[in-house]
């Protein structure tokens, strides 16, 4: 039977690969099977709860009756506290009409393109990099592609944005970024914002200007010597020209209360309130009031983040040391060094290999399959996020890891590699 024809963005519309893959593996977990599952960005609230602070707000909120409709551009007390924790946490300064609440940063992000870029408007992005590709494709933008390499800790270099900018109407930037939990250096983000200045001063008063869009959601998740950049602290003049993503969701473990913001010039951010007025796709009150007075409970989340980042980087650093003890015995394995947010950089590159079974894999996605089948880890393939069929890399998400299977999931791993040929 033949289907449908719908909307040529229906036809051609890809689905989340991370989320068909995640989908995927629970399935095969709740049937039974072991898998140590590395797939989602979230968190398993077992293992990491949100802030107990944050949880009795909540309550204490719906027993407000906190439940009818918010406003269109989020609660103005929520507004308020999130330029207060962002004025004391990271030094930069903005008004209530110039943020803009949602529920997470999809729909956000979904409306900075929509109110922004027009159909043949060139964006440039690199890979790997979150589902750019896909909001591209929703908008009949043109896709200027950016291969980032891991000499460059995955991240556009200023020469890789030059080569593009030119007449460009979005540049697109996350930092700590997904998949790849690394970070753009200082030196990096100041010379893009300087690039991205000197564009715009050739552009005449009627001329669409060039925005970033910045995406920062786990700019509080860095480990080591690490530190986070905003374009607006190194830059004050890209205050006019950047449009940030954040919210709670990484920061606080929250991915499912849904309370992410926005922050821009006061004309981006109107356009975006009156496309999602439309959409609907604001943060329920309730929890808008709740986040509203956790917001300024400091000592709270000092407190919170403080054991919070230790337990995320414990296992991320477990797990590198574990692939680059691997990589020592001579195994086709390597790890990034761990940077910030939830994410390791791994490389399996093992095609080309045998299995005992005599069976070759020939495909990045057969690799995908035996580190799967044999050593029952589940990770998610940098071709989900842009990257070529046959890149080597993955994301590893440790928001579900358990650091008792940490040992027995690398031993798995090995004996997998063992018997390869």
């Amino acid at each position: 039977m033949s289907q449908p024809k719908l909307s040529l963005l229906a036809e051609t519309l890809i689905g989340s690969e991370i989320v068909k893959l995640g989908n995927m593996i629970s399935e095969r977990i709740r049937a039974g099977e072991t898998i140590y599952n590395f797939t989602i960005g979230d968190f398993d609230p077992q293992v990491f709860p949100i802030p107990f602070e944050l949880e009795s707000e909540i309550i204490a909120s719906y027993q407000q009756h906190n439940t009818n409709y918010p406003a269109a551009e989020g609660v103005l007390d929520l507004r308020k506290s999130v330029g207060a924790f962002l004025k004391e946490w990271e030094g930069i300064d903005y008004a209530p009409n110039e943020i803009q609440i949602a529920s997470g940063g999809r729909p956000l992000i979904y409306t900075i393109f929509k109110a922004i870029v027009d159909k043949g408007d060139k964006v440039i992005y690199g890979v790997p990099s979150w589902n750019n590709n896909h909001y591209v494709h929703m908008t009949d933008g043109e896709h200027c592609v950016i291969e980032c390499s891991v000499e460059n800790d995955f991240m556009p270099t200023v020469e890789d944005v030059a080569k593009h900018i030119k007449g460009a109407t979005l540049l697109c930037l996350c930092t700590p970024q997904n998949p790849t939990g690394t970070t753009l250096s200082k030196e990096s983000l100041e010379a893009i914002c300087d690039l991205v200045l000197a564009e715009n001063a050739t552009r005449g008063e009627g001329d669409k200007k060039l925005y970033l869009m910045f995406d920062q959601m786990y700019w509080t998740l860095t480990y080591g010597t690490t530190e986070h950049y905003n374009p607006i602290t190194l830059r004050p003049a890209m205050k006019e020209f950047t449009v940030f993503v954040d919210g709670i969701s990484k920061v606080f473990a929250a991915t499912g209360v849904r309370v992410g913001w926005a922050l821009g010039p006061e004309t981006v951010i109107a356009k975006m309130k009156a496309i999602l007025s439309h959409l609907g796709a604001w943060a329920p009150m309730a929890e808008q009031k709740a986040v509203a007075k956790y917001l300024l409970q400091k000592e709270a989340i000092e407190q919170y983040l403080q054991h919070f980042k230790m337990e995320v980087e414990f296992r991320l650093r477990r797990i590198y040391e574990g692939f680059i003890g691997l990589k020592a015995k001579g195994f086709s394995v390597d790890a990034v060094t761990p940077q910030a947010a939830i994410y390791l950089t791994i490389k399996i590159d093992l095609v080309g290999k045998t299995t005992a079974e005599g069976n070759l894999l020939a495909t990045q996605m057969d690799v995908t399959s035996y580190i799967l089948s044999e050593a029952k880890i589940a990770v998610v393939p940098f071709s989900a996020f842009g990257g070529g069929a046959n890149n080597p890399w993955y994301r590893l998400s440790v928001g579900t890891s358990k650091k008792e299977e940490i040992p027995q999931m690398l031993e798995k791993l090995e004996a997998a590699l063992e018997k390869l040929k």
